[in-house]
């Protein structure tokens, strides 16, 4: 794995020139295929400007934050839950918001059929949560591909991480067909959708009031509800879930504890390792060694 930039809990790997020589030649890996994979998250004073166009696509993923791109004249605003994919091949410049800067998903992409996932996506996306959505699962996708790439550059490794990009890139141009493929939420009770919105926005911060506004119901009414059904308040349960995600990063991953803390949402690793003391009885370092002794 190759680090830039130095963003707090940055997660990047570029791929060496050798292996992408091999995955051009791949007649499986090739149709579509990675060079660069990253998250950056806070990504404070982030900014980019390409003069000289490069021969990759270029996508980016807000899940919080802002930012703005610029291309053939124009400048795009981005929110966080939107994508864009900039086209190879076009001067381009792109950079976080001073104030808010966005925490994003990256990944640089060519191949065969790479313009036919990229059609359409200049401008601004929405993925926002709904009780359709499957935000986790794509994420999860993104996970996989990142960590099969960091595992081994081995043929096999290459095939499946492209093969799973493809479906994450479907997963975004097909948006509708994707949340339709497992059906919808069964349930539309509050708490159910209470708790799929905070499935959803593990990786974020969110305050009871972004619940509320998600199920329309007041703070006092959905806490009572939550806690009669759930047991746990809304942001209690929360956190259990952020700490449920962290052991299994501890357990099938090599991230750093301030990777997975910044990956969680959470500002301060301190304060990270305090709720992750509390809910599992150890550090997540013990936690860690348990895990692989």
């Amino acid at each position: 794995m190759k680090l830039k930039d130095g963003f707090k809990g940055e997660l990047s790997i570029v791929l060496p020139q050798a292996v992408i020589r091999n995955i051009e030649d791949d007649p499986v890996a090739s149709s579509v295929f990675i060079t660069d994979i990253g998250y950056y998250p806070k990504a404070k004073f982030h900014y980019r400007k390409r003069e000289i166009a490069i021969s990759e696509y270029v996508f980016i993923y807000c899940i919080d934050g802002k930012g703005w791109y610029l291309i053939d004249g124009k400048k795009y605003e981005v929110t966080k839950d939107q994508y864009f994919i900039l086209p190879a091949g076009m001067a381009h410049e792109y950079a976080a918001d001073e104030k808010e800067p966005w925490s994003i998903y990256w990944i640089h992409f060519r191949g065969s059929l790479a313009r036919f996932y990229a059609m359409d996506s200049l401008s601004p996306k929405d993925v926002r949560p709904n009780k359709e959505s499957r935000i986790k699962n794509r994420l999860g996708l993104f996970e996989e591909i990142f960590h099969t790439l960091n595992h081994s550059y081995a043929i096999e490794n290459l095939r499946y991480a492209m093969a799973t990009f493809q479906h994450y890139l479907a997963s975004l141009r097909y948006m509708q067909q994707y949340r339709e493929a497992v059906g919808n939420l069964e349930s539309d009770d509050a708490v159910s959708m209470a708790v799929h919105y905070l499935e959803e926005n593990l990786e974020r911060q969110i305050t009871l009031k972004n619940i509320c506004e998600f199920v329309n119901l007041s703070p006092s009414r959905l806490s009572t509800l939550f806690r009669r059904k759930i047991g746990y308040s809304p942001l209690n349960y929360f956190i259990l879930l952020k700490i449920k995600k962290a052991c299994g990063m501890l357990d099938a991953t090599d991230m750093k504890i301030n990777q997975i803390c910044s990956k969680l949402g959470f500002e301060d690793q301190y304060y990270f390792s305090r709720r992750f003391s509390k809910v599992m009885g150890m550090s997540p370092k013990a936690y860690r060694f348990r895990a692989k002794t």
